[in-house]
């Protein structure tokens, strides 16, 4: 109705200036007889007024169209009327969305495409760094040392991009049940116990051999080892304890790991999950890419857990996931 007046307010008002336009041109004619010519200006204003009225019956669902906002874009194919220009309207708005829909399954099908392709190259990948691994494996030579560190990368690397791709696909990708956290992350502890020694850190695991939580465990060993590596990497050399702890209130447990690493500056904190975000500590560690904590953060957020960081520069990092516990072993 507001839309309709704001409208035909133009219209109001040069009818009324054309009506008393007429009759001031009668009334310098010489023209004295005012009730008449008052009667005439009133039969005008009723026509108008009658015409207004017709006008926003007739065109009444158009302009609610216009004012409403849509809840899904299948309304706007709903009809606006049967006046011309409600109709003109519903052919306009249902040719966008036939455009729109072609464009739309155009871009998934390359979506797609990206995605298989990602797929079957990560997996191409891991044979040859499966055959480097075999090829070193129980070398003493310092070369093949760094042969096999470099390995390690591109093999983190080719996870880190493989579960990036298979995000997008998340709801169609896990299974929660209970897990014994403690033995979590002893498994990723073990897998990362090369970089631990390489870079003179030790683990400490405080966490309880009877909490179990409610995860996905595919994903969540990703997002430990993760966390975990990036653990690792800022805290290279110092020779400190990168410790596990967990706690427990009410229904939910809490998995923290610290480092006595660098630290993030207060600055970087807010932003440290955005995505390809590296802050001040990604010019100084060029592997930084940004991408870990920001999958870490979209995993916790479909998996329904919370994750939490804090950080003081020079002293060290601790990131908490917090998740539903159960404190003893299912049946």
């Amino acid at each position: 109705m507001k839309l309709f007046i704001r409208e035909h307010i133009p219209l109001i008002l040069i009818q009324i200036v054309q009506l008393f336009l007429v009759l001031l041109v009668y009334w310098l004619d010489g023209y004295r007889n005012l009730p008449t010519a008052l009667y005439a200006v009133f039969i005008g204003l009723v026509l108008l007024t009658a015409y207004l009225i017709y006008r926003y019956a007739s065109h009444r669902r158009f302009y609610q169209r216009l004012t409403d906002s849509l809840a899904s874009l299948d309304e706007s194919l709903l009809p606006s009327g049967q006046a011309p220009l409600a109709r003109a309207l519903d052919e306009l708005l249902d040719a966008q969305y036939r455009h729109y829909k072609q464009q739309l399954k155009s871009w998934e099908a390359k979506r797609r495409e990206h995605m298989t392709f990602m797929n079957q190259w990560v997996h191409q990948m891991k044979t040859p760094v499966s055959v480097i691994h075999l090829t070193v494996q129980g070398e003493d030579d310092p070369r093949f040392a760094s042969v096999r560190e470099e390995a390690e990368r591109i093999e983190k690397g080719l996870e880190t991009v493989l579960y990036a791709a298979r995000l997008e696909a998340f709801e169609h990708d896990f299974a929660v049940e209970l897990l014994p956290l403690r033995k979590v992350v002893e498994r990723v502890i073990h897998e990362n116990k090369r970089s631990f020694i390489r870079n003179y850190v030790y683990p400490d695991v405080q966490v309880d051999d009877a909490l179990f939580v409610e995860s996905d465990a595919k994903w969540l060993h990703f997002m430990l080892n993760q966390l975990l590596s990036n653990a690792i990497k800022y805290s290279a050399g110092s020779k400190q304890k990168i410790t596990f702890t967990s706690q427990t209130e009410g229904r939910e447990a809490r998995l923290s790991i610290r480092d006595h690493g660098v630290g993030i500056p207060a600055s970087d904190l807010k932003r440290v999950f955005q995505p390809f975000y590296t802050g001040e500590n990604g010019r100084k560690f060029r592997e930084s890419t940004g991408m870990g904590l920001y999958l870490v953060k979209e995993i916790c957020t479909r998996l329904g857990h919370r994750v939490e960081i804090e950080s003081q520069v020079g002293e060290g990092t601790t990131v908490s996931i917090c998740f539903a516990s159960h404190d003893r072993k299912p049946l």
